[in-house]
């Protein structure tokens, strides 16, 4: 199944552009200047939307302005405007459990304590793909609000740009649903 929608998780504002939180954001934000998209403010959506054109495929970009524990509200009114089936939208997040750098796709899943994630599965359910952006964990769980939203160290802030890169070289095939060969490429290191 084709990929007709990615979603960026993140929170709206200049004080998280640059927070490892907003890694989902990186990485839209990068799709738009890779396939020439523009973002454009879209009430009706809670957030910012750009449409691009990936793989001979219209793809919309989201970037939910709701902050992260709202995400799915935008999630929900696109997808639901335009018909798009949960099975067709890709939703790209930090991933604490992954080391700084690596990335990782996956076609379903629990939100593993992820706040936007639990939101998606109470406005549009569980069985959306994932783009997983490793940023590393603070190594306790009460530092994990404070981590997430602050600035990774500049050799992170490096290694998550990398992965973004990696997983811009593959878009093309998961937005054409080859998740196998796009795992394949993203999941050797």
């Amino acid at each position: 199944m084709a990929i007709l929608l990615i979603i960026g998780l993140g929170n709206p504002g200049d004080k998280y552009t640059k927070t490892r939180h907003n890694a989902g954001f990186w990485f839209v934000d990068a799709l738009a200047r890779k396939y020439g998209a523009s973002f454009k403010a879209e009430t009706k959506f809670s957030g910012e939307a750009a449409k691009a054109n990936i793989a001979g495929h219209s793809v919309w970009l989201l970037k939910p302005s709701t902050f992260m524990n709202r995400s799915g509200l935008a999630a929900h009114q696109l997808s639901s405007f335009y018909k798009i089936p949960v099975g067709e939208i890709l939703v790209a997040y930090d991933e604490l459990d992954l080391d700084a750098g690596t990335v990782r796709l996956k076609k379903s899943g629990g939100h593993g304590g992820h706040n936007g994630l639990r939101d998606l599965h109470a406005q549009i359910t569980k069985d959306y793909a994932r783009l997983r952006f490793g940023v590393g964990h603070p190594g306790d769980r009460n530092k994990v609000a404070d981590y997430v939203l602050s600035r990774p160290s500049q050799n992170d802030e490096i290694s998550i740009n990398n992965a973004i890169d990696k997983a811009l070289e593959n878009i093309e095939l998961i937005v054409q649903g080859e998740d196998q060969k796009a795992m394949n490429l993203l999941h050797t290191e």
